[in-house]
């Protein structure tokens, strides 16, 4: 069985002050079954802090980006196993706004999901598509095309060490979320192209919802069969709005 992850994107958001109260929060209430895992990715800055606060806890926590080079001339970027020494467990690669804003392409993608796992780390992978994409009727050839162009270059195998988050692009912090079934639709899309390769594999996957994810609609979109939890965005820096939807995978979970 699958288990249940939720895990938080700061974004480029976030202080010290502002962090030691959001942390202090969520680890203080962090008293769940533990069925469901939580975790919150951070700017990389905030990264001692977050491990100070949250050692300890039962979250982990993880970082929205890293390179595709383990160390070298490559000022600005931030490595791997640089990322290790912080304790990290996840780190996000693809979300939607290093594709549209840094124009990075899956093949890039690919090779970031490798970097991850050779630096022991769990990459969460995004897909999705536009929102003229959807209305075009492309939802499953786009995300399809992203799964294989990573899938050529990190393989299987890597994948199947890896997180799949499902965020599509026109839900993402525009508070229009995609239906319980729309979800699902898509996540089973992906699960069978996984299967096609490896039935094992895809039945192990596990795969996220990201898009304007809250507390009142988390439990109804966790509820499908395809759908693993959620990449929670703006709710993940108001304490009780993340913890309820923790707790709503928990009780799924349980």
């Amino acid at each position: 069985m699958r288990r249940k992850l939720v895990a938080g994107n700061w974004k480029m958001h976030g202080s010290l002050a502002a962090n030691a109260q959001l942390l202090g929060a969520l680890a203080s209430g962090s008293a769940g079954s533990g069925n469901a895992a939580c975790a919150v990715l951070v700017p990389f800055p905030y990264l001692a802090q977050t491990q100070q606060l949250l050692k300890g806890s039962g979250l982990k926590w993880g970082a929205q980006n890293l390179s595709e080079h383990a160390a070298g001339a490559h000022t600005g970027e931030v490595a791997g196993a640089m990322l290790a020494e912080f304790e990290c467990t996840y780190v996000a690669v693809g979300h939607s706004e290093r594709r549209a804003l840094y124009h990075e392409d899956s093949a890039l993608v690919g090779r970031k999901l490798a970097a991850a796992r050779k630096s022991g780390l769990t990459p969460i992978v995004c897909f999705g598509e536009t929102l003229a994409e959807r209305e075009a009727g492309r939802t499953e050839a786009v995300v399809g095309e992203q799964l294989k162009a990573v899938l050529d270059v990190a393989g299987l195998e890597l994948l199947a060490e890896s997180v799949v988050a499902y965020e599509p692009v026109w839900a993402i912090g525009t508070g229009r979320t995609a239906t319980p079934d729309q979800a699902q639709e898509v996540h089973a899309h992906i699960r069978a192209l996984v299967a096609r390769q490896d039935p094992g594999v895809a039945d192990r996957l596990p795969i996220l919802y990201g898009g304007s994810v809250k507390a009142a609609n988390a439990e109804s979109l966790f509820a499908m069969p395809d759908v693993d939890g959620g990449l929670v965005g703006g709710a993940s820096l108001v304490a009780e709005e993340f913890l309820n939807i923790w707790r709503a995978a928990e009780r799924l979970a349980s």
